[in-house]
């Protein structure tokens, strides 16, 4: 089992920044790819970045790419997701989640793919 811990949530005015990180445990970190996904009030939850296994390999959403980047320290068993340029619309529930295997990041981008989750930590911006 292992266990998902994310920080880092807040409010920001539209524009700035915020870097969420989660830090895993329980199992060996470097086995999995990491995955941040979303849900804002009344809509469904959605990907918005995942890594793989070592690093090498990313993949985001089309509404945060080039503001968002997603990044790992596997010898501190963290994921980080540093969001740039905030918009109202990010405005969500941002939770980290790990799956097994090693395939290409774009394969995380489905909540079926992922093993565990965190509980979440809420996200919200002004405008």
């Amino acid at each position: 089992q292992m266990h998902l811990v994310e920080s880092g949530g807040g409010s920001v005015q539209a524009g700035g920044s915020l870097r969420l990180s989660c830090s895993a445990s329980g199992l060996t970190f470097s086995r999995y790819a990491m995955g941040w996904f979303r849900q804002a009030p009344g809509k469904e939850r959605e990907s918005v970045a995942s890594i793989n296994w070592s690093g090498s390999d990313t993949f985001y959403a089309d509404s945060v790419k080039g503001r968002f980047t997603i990044s790992r320290d596997n010898a501190e068993n963290t994921v980080f997701l540093q969001m740039n340029s905030l918009k109202p619309e990010d405005t969500a529930v941002y939770y980290c989640a790990a799956g097994s295997s090693y395939y290409r990041a774009s394969y995380y981008q489905t909540e079926g793919a992922m093993n565990y989750w965190g509980k979440g930590t809420l996200v919200t911006v002004s405008s």
